[in-house]
Order: structure tokens, then C-alpha cells, then sequence
């Protein structure tokens, strides 16, 4: 184990309580618990983006801002068959190919355990086989009949996997939703290093909502929380496992540090402070090119108010969107420092702009 025992339980807390997009809030309340320790102020607004402040010292007119996206893929219940099966729908990027055959959770009043549906291979034409959409695929929650399933769910309620978290060997840890509870728990750690070390720029930590299915947090919170800079930190693809096609490749694998990324939405001057505050923390980064677009809430802040200087800082993941997803504890240990470094160093900053 790698991290303090304190900050440890709080990223298993955060694992451990569902939050698919839509349905944040009881995965907001934790975070909101949590970083009401040690913040200044802490509020949410009507859809549940939170936002947890630092105030530095009042002759720096600098306020920089760390989120990660409070949310996680899923699905939800379409409707409810007479037989007694829960037909789904998939609520951001969910996989079809490794759903069937699952143990999920319908969140309704009450948690209803029930498997995704997988025919016996003995039953199965093989050789002919095809992965079926998520709409295709039914969860059965052992009801007899529509009556007793109705009595269960309701159409609305959301789905997600059973599986929690577990340690592999060594510093590896594999969870589902670790996309992105790493980005919640980073945004935390970075506003708790913030307010230990007295730091003269005004910080925001923000955990949005609703990122996997259009960044639709960060488009609301980013305008009103209109800060100088914002790092959004998420997982990025670690793709040094079997597998990933060659043309997919990237030099990021785990254990490598954060990852900064180049391009696009990454404003320079963020870049370059990234860098410094990784070597005054003496923690090695790697890099990814992002030409067009980074994939995270960094696409929607960087946009708003007519344009936020705007990072996407990474953490190598494996097995993305999967049950199974796989990190490396000193990873983000190390993505911790770098931004408590970076938080540090953001009063120092006479201008976030380029040169132009």
C-alpha cells in the first residue's frame, strides 16, 4: 500500500457507492464529506456539481481550479417484460461485449441484485456468434413474472455492476468506475495539499457530473466557476497490456506517473507548469499527444467563459469501461503530489495566456 491509510479508505468509499451519470448524488455526498474537512467553503448546485474552495491569500488575484467527473457508465431500466426480465439500456460508454454474464445492482428504493442474462454455451450456435447491443441483453432478478419484477424496479432506476474493489499484486488495483473516481479523489487531494501548505493562489476542487455522456457538468459549472486555469483530471489508456492493436499504441503504460497531455485543449503554459511542479515534487510524468480532442471535461472548460487556460492530467488505467478496470496505487500517489506541486506554484504565475 502506497497511500495513507485516511486517503486510501476515502478512494474505496468512493468505489464502493454507485454513481453512474444522472444518479450522482450519493457518491457527491461522499466527496462533499470528505473535503468539508479541510476546505474553506464547500456548495453544489441544483444538478450536484460540487465545488470545494481554498482561499489563498487575498493579494493574489490567481484562482486555479483541479476537477475530476463525479460519474460512472452503467445502464438503466427500459422497461420490465411479463416474464419477469429487466430489459437495459446503456448510460454512457458501456461495453456490450463484457456485460453478459454479470452480476449488477438495480438501484431503486432498495438494491435489487440481479445477473445480465448469457445462454449456456451448450445452447449456443457457435461459430456463429455476435456480441448483442446492451438493448438486446436482459438482467434477471429471479422474479417469476412481470407483477413480481414490477414490485422490484421501476423503469428509470439505474444499473451497475456488482464488483468492488480488489488488490492485485503489488501497488495494481482493480475496480469498476476507477473512470473516474481517481479524477474525484485527485481533485480532493490536490485542494487538501492546498490548504495544508497555506497556498496564496485561491484553489477550487470540483467533482462534475454527467462528464460520460457529454461533459455536461464541467459545460455548467465551467462558466460560473470561471477560474484562471483548470487541470481536469481523468484515466487515460495504459496500453501495455495483450491486446491493444498497434496503431492504438501509446507510450503510456501503468506505472510510468501522471500523464501529461499535449495538444488541443492543453494550454502551454499549464503544460510547462505541470512539468516544473512534477520536478519539484520529483515525480516522473509521461506524455500523450491529443491532437484533436482529449476526451475529458478539459474539452468543456477550456471553452468556456471565452476561453480557460485548460489541462488534461492522466492516470495510466487498463481495461477501460470495464468491470475490471486496473490502476497503479503509486500512480496516483504520484498524480496527487504533482497537483498539490502545481497548486503551490499557480500564485507565481504572472499570466496564464500565450505569447503571442
Amino acid at each position: 500500500m502506497t497511500l495513507d491509510p485516511d486517503r486510501r479508505a476515502f478512494l474505496h468509499r468512493l468505489l464502493e457507492t454507485p454513481s453512474p451519470s444522472g444518479f450522482e448524488t450519493r457518491g457527491q455526498r461522499q466527496w462533499v464529506d470528505y473535503v468539508g474537512d479541510f476546505a474553506d467553503e464547500v456548495r453544489t448546485d441544483d444538478y450536484g456539481n460540487a465545488v470545494a474552495v481554498h482561499r489563498g491569500d487575498a493579494a493574489v488575484d490567481t484562482s486555479f481550479a483541479v476537477a475530476g467527473h463525479a460519474d460512472e457508465i452503467g445502464f438503466i431500466v427500459r422497461r420490465i417484460d411479463d416474464d419477469g426480465y429487466v430489459r437495459i439500456g446503456a448510460i454512457g460508454g458501456a461495453d456490450r461485449t463484457v456485460s453478459k454474464g454479470q452480476h449488477v445492482t438495480i438501484h431503486g428504493d432498495d438494491p435489487v441484485s440481479g445477473v445480465v442474462g448469457q445462454t449456456a454455451i451448450h445452447l449456443r450456435e457457435t461459430g456463429e456468434e455476435r456480441y448483442d447491443d446492451i438493448g438486446e441483453q436482459f438482467v434477471d432478478v429471479g422474479a417469476t413474472d412481470g407483477d413480481e419484477a414490477r414490485a422490484l424496479v421501476s423503469v428509470g432506476d439505474p444499473v451497475t455492476f456488482s464488483t468492488t474493489v480488489e488488490d492485485l499484486h503489488g501497488t495494481r488495483v482493480a475496480a469498476r468506475g476507477l473512470d473516474n473516481r481517481i479524477g474525484v479523489w485527485a481533485a480532493a487531494e490536490a485542494l487538501r495539499r492546498a490548504a495544508a501548505a497555506d497556498v496564496d493562489a485561491t484553489v477550487y476542487a470540483v467533482s462534475t457530473i454527467q462528464e460520460e455522456v457529454g461533459l455536461q457538468g464541467a459545460r455548467m459549472i465551467g462558466v460560473d466557476l470561471s477560474p484562471d486555469a483548470v487541470v481536469a483530471v481523468d484515466v487515460t489508456h495504459a496500453t501495455d497490456s495483450p491486446g491493444v492493436p498497434e496503431k492504438r499504441r501509446s507510450p503510456v503504460e501503468l506505472g510510468g506517473g501522471p500523464v501529461v497531455s499535449r495538444g488541443s485543449a492543453n494550454h502551454p503554459v499549464l503544460v510547462d507548469l505541470a512539468r516544473t511542479a512534477a520536478d519539484d515534487a520529483d515525480v516522473d510524468v509521461q506524455f500523450q499527444a491529443t491532437g484533436s480532442r482529449t476526451g475529458t471535461d478539459a474539452d468543456a472548460f477550456y471553452t468556456a467563459g471565452g476561453g480557460t487556460p485548460a489541462l488534461s492530467l492522466g492516470l495510466p488505467n487498463r481495461y477501460m469501461h470495464t468491470p475490471v478496470e486496473v490502476i497503479d496505487e503509486t500512480d496516483l500517489r504520484d498524480l496527487g503530489a504533482v497537483l498539490g506541486a502545481m497548486a503551490e506554484r499557480a500564485g507565481d504565475v504572472e499570466d496564464f495566456a500565450v505569447d503571442v
